[in-house]
C-alpha cells in the first residue's frame, strides 16, 4: 500500500523538486495558490531564498514564484511513499 508523508513546502531545500499533495490554505489564500499554479500533483522546485531566510523562490509550471513562510507552509507536499 502506497502511503504519503506530508512535508510542508517552506522546509524544501534550496534546488529539491517535490510534488504538491494538499493545500491547508482558506479562503482568498487558497485561490490565489491556486491561481499561481499551486495546485494538488503540480511539480515544484525552489529555485532561491532571501538572504534573510524569507521568503523563497520556487518554480511551479514554468514560472517563478516568491512565497513567505507563513503561506508555503500552507502547501502539503508529497516527502516520501512508503
Amino acid at each position: 500500500m502506497n502511503q504519503v508523508c506530508a512535508a510542508r513546502l517552506c522546509d524544501l531545500p534550496v534546488g529539491a523538486r517535490t510534488t504538491i499533495h494538499e493545500l491547508r490554505a482558506a479562503g482568498a489564500m487558497r485561490r490565489r495558490l491556486c491561481d499561481l499554479g499551486f495546485l494538488p500533483g503540480a511539480t515544484v522546485r525552489c529555485v532561491g531564498i532571501a538572504p534573510m531566510g524569507d521568503p523563497k523562490a520556487y518554480e511551479v509550471r514554468g514560472a517563478i514564484i516568491a512565497l513567505r513562510a507563513r503561506d508555503g507552509a500552507a502547501v502539503l507536499t508529497e516527502a516520501c511513499r512508503e
